[in-house]
């Protein structure tokens, strides 16, 4: 993994205690200037009384780790670290939290128009979510990456490995329950369709 840019914000006080701590961290430390390019932004919650930065931080997309006297549970940060805390900790924080949030967008796949989170098994669309089984969630995969209905004996193949001339109705049960639950709980009849040729999103 590179080197982090963390973009530093604070009073003064907070910034350049962490420029004097800088060799001691295992990130870059970008100043406060708003344009730099980076990869978190780690910031003393006494910026968020300044609107400008306030909505700077709320409405990027950049890793956000926030550092104070108390925890900032309110906001929907990255990470928070309560002050006084070390240096172990500050660099722990930094590099778990990007190494979790990338974990967790190569984990997120967009199917129509929900979000498939192959880690927690769970199909989401706005806050509802179903959770999926292993098997419902390679069925998912195997539609993504066809753009033609798929046969039931592919799915067979691909999915359980079974053989072509298997007679079960193993595809239609999982595809029916699956169907269920995303109608029970989004009211999609839509998601997955079928033709002649088969099975397809």
């Amino acid at each position: 993994m590179h080197k982090l840019n963390v973009k530093v914000l604070g009073p003064s006080s907070f910034t350049s205690t962490l420029n004097e701590l800088k060799m001691f961290l295992k990130f870059n430390c970008l100043s406060d200037d708003l344009n730099n390019e980076a990869d978190i932004i780690l910031f003393h919650t006494d910026i968020l009384l300044d609107k400008k930065l306030k909505n700077y931080v709320l409405n990027n997309k950049l890793i956000k780790i926030c550092v104070g006297n108390r925890e900032q549970p309110h906001h929907d940060f990255d990470a928070s670290l309560k002050l006084p805390t070390t240096l172990e900790e500050i660099n722990f924080i930094v590099e778990n939290t990007a190494v979790k949030k990338k974990f967790n967008i190569n984990s997120s796949i967009s199917v129509k128009n929900y979000l498939l989170n192959k880690n927690e098994k769970k199909l989401s669309k706005f806050n509802d979510f179903i959770i999926l089984t292993e098997k419902e969630v390679q069925l998912l995969e195997l539609f993504l990456g066809n753009k033609k209905p798929i046969s039931k004996d592919n799915i067979l193949s691909s999915v359980w490995n079974y053989a072509p001339d298997v007679d079960t109705h193993t595809v239609e049960t999982h595809i029916y329950r699956l169907r269920k639950k995303i109608i029970d709980k989004f009211k999609d009849d839509n998601f997955i369709l079928n033709n002649k040729d088969g099975y397809y999103l």
